[in-house]
């Protein structure tokens, strides 16, 4: 009886596995950032210093990457696990989020396509013992099904200096790549 149930559960597997090659379909996404702030010292002529300072509205403050891999529909919709790290200089702030990321892309021209992407995990602050926290994300871009520009809005639930979470807004580049896996026939 056991032999029968091995040959069962081994014909069961392969035939699963067969039938998955043939509508496997999954993406990697890779995303590189960096996060911009508000100029504190856009008003000031001169810093405490004597030098001049920065007149920009928004300045930079950190970089980030993310890759993530997941399955896809058509392009069109998206369900991935992601991670990455995100650096953010004035907080002296190293993290780590892990997270589901889903995603629409509805295409909005010939070769052109919207991305809309939601992100909700959890956040591990690094060199900082044991703050981590929940992780939440949102990215609107514009591109191809290649490339993507983007603006990111995310959040780290957990408290750095005297504030009760550290969030960023980052523009950057999404590098997307879709693998289709189908069955060869004879």
């Amino acid at each position: 009886m056991r032999y029968y149930l091995l040959i069962f559960l081994a014909f069961f597997y392969f035939n699963t596995s067969l039938y998955a090659q043939a509508k496997k379909i999954t993406y990697l996404q890779f995303d590189i950032a960096a996060s911009i702030t508000g100029n504190p010292d856009r008003d000031n002529v001169q810093n405490n210093d004597g030098s001049a300072s920065s007149n920009a509205f928004f300045v930079p403050n950190g970089l980030g990457t993310k890759v993530g891999y997941g399955i896809h529909y058509k392009k069109w919709i998206t369900l991935g696990i992601h991670s990455g790290i995100d650096w953010k200089w004035d907080d002296k702030l190293v993290a780590v989020p892990v997270f589901l990321n889903f995603g629409l892309n509805p295409r909005v021209g010939q070769e052109t396509r919207i991305m809309l992407q939601a992100g909700y995990g959890k956040g591990f602050a690094i060199g900082r013992g044991n703050l981590n926290g929940e992780y939440k994300k949102i990215k609107l871009g514009i591109g191809s099904d290649d490339f993507t520009l983007f603006a990111e809005i995310s959040d780290y639930a957990f408290p750095v200096h005297n504030d009760k979470s550290v969030g960023t807004i980052s523009i950057g580049i999404t590098l997307m790549d879709f693998f289709y896996y189908k069955q060869k026939t004879d």
